[in-house]
């Protein structure tokens, strides 16, 4: 898989865009705050409906401006595909793929990429909700049909979560306890096909994040993964240190113990208003040489775990998908990196159909990954090396 060409509209600071990009290596250049991760984050829109830096669609938008669109034309295995996404500032966003209407949510159905930027670091060094948002993303990008199941999962959560404060202020009898077990049959249901899928998933990362660390690293520090259940057992508070993983729970009895968690802690549950187990409140953990990465590992193996996560994930949807590679895009990333680090990041990408990379200084990327440069400025294309001119497609109706 791989995007032929991007065209912006309105989105952040560009009034308009157009960027052919080539097969391989393609890397935007510019001073920093320029518009280069800009541009990467509008694809990363497409494929996972939200941005790596804001919670808020309304800052993608120009200021002044009602909406703004992206629209990327796209080289998925044998045939090529227009996906196009309007984000509206006061109405719901609409979308296209070849001009027809979809859902916006289908969008990460027909484009793949994987995205490696500084914030990442929290993947190792933050709080588990990062790490679960990582598990998801990754998860709806080999199954779309799980983002229902998630958004299906947190619509559960909230109304449990509503009933079970209104039952701290009030306390709850009769017909509103009914009530409350109906909602746990819901929350076990959807639950318990996350917990299963996720953890699926962490036995296809575990291989290929320590094959990724030691591409990265140099070094085989026992990179390792594991999941943290809050079925298992004690309730944890997102800020607790994690020292060691739960034992793996069988899918096919998630569900009972996921049953036997919420009778254990429902009066608890009424104490403080919240649902206190399920995936919500589960956390991905991850160690060198067995002890807990977060907290344990340094500045430079923070780095190259992140790193190796990314990389892992891109190897899982390689391996799945029947449309070709996803893209992989690194912003801001080789600054951070030394000499060696950033030669074995470019070995580890350079098989991929198409890496984009971003950059305020063109030296601190090896020069087998310039050969296809842009270069921006104020928001503006101001060079791009390509084959021909950009096609220019039109917008999408108002």
């Amino acid at each position: 898989m791989r995007v032929l060409h991007l065209s912006l509209t309105d989105f952040r600071n560009y009034e308009s865009a157009e960027v052919t990009l080539a097969r391989g290596p393609n890397l935007f250049v510019g001073r920093n705050g320029q518009g280069k991760t800009n541009l990467v984050e509008s694809l990363g829109y497409l494929a996972t409906l939200g941005s790596h830096r804001v919670s808020s669609d309304a800052a993608l938008i120009r200021a002044g401006r009602d909406s703004a669109i992206v629209r990327a034309r796209i080289e998925s295995g044998d045939r090529e595909l227009l996906a196009e996404v309007q984000i509206n500032r006061s109405s719901p966003n609409r979308a296209q793929i070849n001009r027809g209407a979809i859902k916006p949510r289908e969008l990460p159905r027909y484009f793949s990429s994987i995205l490696f930027a500084p914030e990442d670091l929290a993947l190792v060094r933050g709080d588990p909700g990062g790490r679960r948002r990582f598990l998801d993303e990754l998860l709806v990008a080999r199954n779309p049909r799980l983002a229902g199941v998630l958004s299906d999962y947190d619509r559960v959560l909230r109304q449990r979560n509503t009933l079970l404060k209104s039952a701290r202020a009030s306390g709850l009898k009769g017909d509103k306890l009914s009530t409350l077990d109906i909602w746990d049959e819901r929350l076990v249901t959807l639950g318990s096909e996350i917990i299963a899928s996720r953890e699926h998933l962490v036995e296809l990362l575990r291989p290929e994040v320590r094959a990724a660390y030691r591409a990265v690293a140099g070094d085989d520090h026992a990179a390792d993964l594991g999941s943290v259940l809050s079925i298992r057992g004690t309730v944890r508070d997102d800020d607790d240190p994690v020292e060691q993983p739960d034992a793996a729970v069988p899918a096919a009895e998630i569900q009972p113990v996921f049953q036997e968690a919420l009778a254990r802690v429902r009066r608890s549950e009424l104490d403080r208003g919240v649902t206190l187990v399920g995936p919500h409140r589960d956390d991905l953990f991850l160690a060198l040489n067995g002890l807990p990465a977060r907290g344990y590992a340094s500045h430079g193996e923070s780095w190259s775990f992140a790193l190796a996560l990314k990389l892992a994930s891109a190897a899982v949807l390689r391996r799945d998908s029947s449309t070709g590679d996803p893209v992989i895009v690194l912003d801001d990333v080789f600054a951070e990196l030394d000499r060696s680090r950033r030669e074995r990041l470019a070995d580890a990408v350079a098989d991929y159909e198409q890496v984009l990379i971003t950059a305020a200084v063109e030296e601190d990327v090896p020069e087998r990954l310039a050969a296809h440069t842009v270069r921006i400025s104020k928001g503006t294309i101001v060079d791009q090396v390509t084959g021909s001119d950009p096609e220019v497609v039109p917008e999408v109706s108002p």
